[in-house]
């Protein structure tokens, strides 16, 4: 989380309606798995269990880590062509990925027949128009569609990554967040101004939230959902959602603060209560 007048900045509950936006959305695409009952795999390397498990986890996180170093290599160099290659291939590729799935869970559900070469068109389509907007000057579609792949993508991880290593991933990225934002790449990248870079924070009034924070926590949300039920679902939303107003409060006499730590333990807490 950043903020752009760290004197100006009072925390409400307000600034909770785009965070509350994508656990909706994430959600959302949580019932589209539900309702299609289908098994797609996991997309973790080593098998489920403790040492597995914790492994799953640093990758995950390094991978994160190496991407945010290019980021702020490219950022330093002031190479700004790199930066919206990096930026604009990942958003293809994301956007590309998500339209396929979901649009693919949406017809299975409504059983209708829908062939190969139209899901590829309707989502190639899709991608261009996400990549017009996010580079685009529309501010207001920008923050639509990072609520939107936040969301989305979010959903995808939590159906995707099993409930061990997706508590060991979310732990870690918690105690990475820390580190990289007083310490690493992400406070770095932030002190640069993240509205110069598109597609990685959604700027609402003079906050900044960033793509991963929205993504990680609709990810909790969603994994809850999918894998315990309604309840844990509810439970770690709530957890979530109090914790990021902690976190809000805590911004006012900080210019930047990690936003994943917070929430995402009082999410995994709640959780845990829900189910015991």
């Amino acid at each position: 989380m950043n903020e752009k007048d760290e004197y100006s900045f009072k925390a409400s509950p307000v600034y909770l309606v785009p965070i509350a936006s994508t656990l909706l959305i994430s959600i959302l695409c949580s019932l589209l798995f539900i309702g299609a009952d289908v098994d797609i795999g996991y997309i973790t390397l080593m098998p489920e269990s403790g040492l597995g498990s914790i492994w799953n986890a640093i990758y995950f996180v390094i991978l994160i880590a190496v991407g945010a170093y290019l980021m702020y290599f490219l950022l330093k160099k002031k190479l700004h062509l790199g930066i919206n290659f990096l930026i604009g291939t990942a958003i293809s590729i994301i956007a590309f990925m998500l339209s396929f799935l979901y649009l693919d869970l949406l017809f299975a559900i409504i059983n209708v027949e829908m062939n190969l070469w139209s899901l590829i068109f309707i989502s190639v389509s899709a991608t261009a128009t996400v990549d017009y907007f996010i580079f685009s000057n529309h501010r207001i579609i920008h923050n639509i569609l990072v609520l939107l792949i936040g969301g989305c993508l979010g959903a995808f991880l939590g159906m995707t990554i099993p409930t061990l290593s997706a508590i060991f991933i979310l732990l870690l990225l918690a105690v990475y967040d820390v580190i990289a934002v007083y310490y690493g790449p992400i406070g770095k990248i932030a002190s640069h101004g993240l509205e110069n870079l598109p597609g990685v924070a959604f700027s609402f009034r003079d906050v900044h939230v960033g793509l991963g924070d929205l993504t990680f926590y609709s990810m909790l949300i969603s994994h809850a959902l999918i894998y315990f039920g309604w309840a844990a679902c509810i439970f770690s939303l709530i957890g979530v959602l109090l914790g990021s107003i902690i976190a809000f409060k805590l911004l006012e006499k900080r210019g930047m603060f990690p936003g994943l730590p917070i929430p995402i333990i009082l999410g995994l807490i709640f959780m845990y209560f829900s189910l015991v």
